[in-house]
């Protein structure tokens, strides 16, 4: 079982980067943000993810779905991994989500390697890349930069696609983000393929 079809991959991947990318604007993100403090932070987190898949191939769409979810509530703010009573973690979209311990264990290394430097919400975005690519897809640039948020409600989920929203709230909930039905279509019809019984 391939966990993404080679065939269907570029379209999703265009879609995803430029809609995370859109989503990240504004925190002074950049290619290269860490190339003086912390020059290895790609290669920590890529070996983290490879080592993750190689043990678990799901885990890969996990990672990628986490990311979504994360970027879909306040931006690519990194607040869909604060723990708390009630953070998003806690949220009923959320309760399936895979793949926290592989952006732990990249955290961890990077604490060694450059304490106090990589934001979580950076981690995340070059994992689910990474995630991308251990599977056969395409690589890119990510930029880095964005800054952890400091909040984390699981009323803020709310705004989350439902497998079991009807088709015109799935595009105000898009549209509320910028999105437009094509998104809907590429984002919802990709990570709903992946091995989960609970989509997006």
């Amino acid at each position: 079982m391939e966990v993404f079809p080679h065939s269907k991959t570029p379209i999703l991947f265009v879609v995803l980067l430029a809609t995370f990318i859109t989503m990240a604007l504004g925190q002074g993100t950049r290619v290269g943000f860490y190339q003086t403090t912390c020059p290895r932070v790609e290669t920590i987190v890529q070996a983290a993810v490879q080592s993750a898949v190689r043990s678990d191939p799901t885990i890969a769409p996990g990672l990628l779905r986490m990311f979504f979810h994360d970027c879909f509530v306040n931006g690519c703010d990194g607040s869909i991994l604060i723990d708390g009573p009630t953070s998003e973690k806690t949220a009923l979209p959320n309760s399936q989500l895979r793949g926290f311990d592989v952006i732990d264990a990249a955290k961890r290394q990077l604490e060694t390697t450059c304490p106090g430097v990589v934001s979580c919400a950076d981690i995340l975005a070059l994992a689910a890349r990474d995630s991308v690519v251990q599977t056969g897809g395409t690589g890119w640039a990510v930029p880095t930069g964005r800054r952890d948020g400091l909040v984390s409600q699981n009323s803020d989920a709310a705004n989350l696609p439902a497998f079991n929203d009807p088709v015109s709230v799935q595009i105000s909930k898009f549209t509320a983000k910028n999105l437009n039905t094509q998104d809907l279509v590429a984002l919802s019809g990709k990570l709903n393929t992946q091995n989960y019984t609970n989509p997006l």
